[in-house]
């Protein structure tokens, strides 16, 4: 996947501005995709040259000229196209997970202070994407929302990104408890996960 097909996916609610979507991007795209503004700008402009957005300018008062961004139909067709591709596996590359799996021989310390830093941002993120959820849903139930919303993709997006830094939180919490006992000496049994 690349930048540009998440791009295409966000615009599917409307128009848009450079700005707009990269706060979009750090709330509620950030659960499956991460881009620098400066990333998602670059692709911006390529996706104009390419003709999959048009982009219009609005004189603002007392600000700069706003660019509003739109899906061209060659942006409809290229999403459309993507969505019936073969999704490729994910591949994880994750730092962390690299310092836990040498933390026997390595700053047990260092490591356990990193989990705890991973696990306070994991929180951070799900009060972020709850206070998403509850924006979303306003006043109706989640099974409300699903059945009259016009677009259901972002709120299922949105809820595997709970889920997933949900799990981050369990598993930092298991993780820093066992490094603490091997820390203090105390190398009995770990913890069972539930």
């Amino acid at each position: 996947m690349a930048l540009r097909d998440a791009v295409l996916a966000a615009l599917i609610e409307g128009e848009a501005s450079g700005y707009d979507l990269a706060k979009g991007f750090d709330a509620s795209v950030a659960n499956f995709w991460m881009a620098t503004p400066q990333q998602l700008y670059r692709e911006l402009d390529r996706m104009a040259e390419e003709g999959l957005i048009e982009t219009r300018e609005v004189r603002q008062q007392r600000r700069p000229t706003k660019r509003l961004h739109s899906l061209t139909p060659a942006g409809w067709e290229a999403l459309r196209a993507f969505t019936a591709a073969e999704p490729k596996p994910t591949a994880i590359r994750d730092e962390l997970m690299v310092k836990v799996q040498a933390v026997d021989v390595g700053d047990g310390a260092a490591v356990r202070a990193a989990i705890a830093e991973r696990r306070r941002w994991a929180e951070a993120k799900l009060a972020r994407y709850e206070r998403l959820r509850t924006r979303l849903l306003g006043e109706r139930s989640e099974q409300a929302y699903l059945l009259e919303a016009e677009h259901v993709g972002p709120y299922l997006t949105l809820l595997r990104g709970i889920a997933f830094e949900q799990e981050n939180i369990r598993w930092a919490e298991l993780a820093l408890a066992v490094i603490e006992r091997r820390l203090s000496g105390a190398r009995t049994r770990p913890p069972v996960s539930s």
